[in-house]
């Protein structure tokens, strides 16, 4: 592989960061916008989840020594 010198670098990197499409403000507002209901949604699953299964071990444990 060929190698290149710092500037033909700098100047490949300042090419490419040309070419990316950067998201609206919107855009990151609503997506910042469902990060957060999916990490309240996904935290109230994990909850519901984590009681189910508790209630389960102490009926099992509760109930082998009764």
């Amino acid at each position: 592989m060929a190698k290149t010198n710092p500037f033909d670098f700098i100047q490949q990197v300042r090419s490419e960061a040309a070419k990316v499409t950067w998201p609206t403000r919107k855009e990151t507002m609503i997506t910042t916008a469902m990060v957060f209901v999916m990490v309240v949604v996904a935290s109230i699953f994990f909850l519901v989840v984590d009681q189910v299964i508790g209630w389960g071990v102490r009926s099992v444990i509760l109930g082998l020594g009764g």
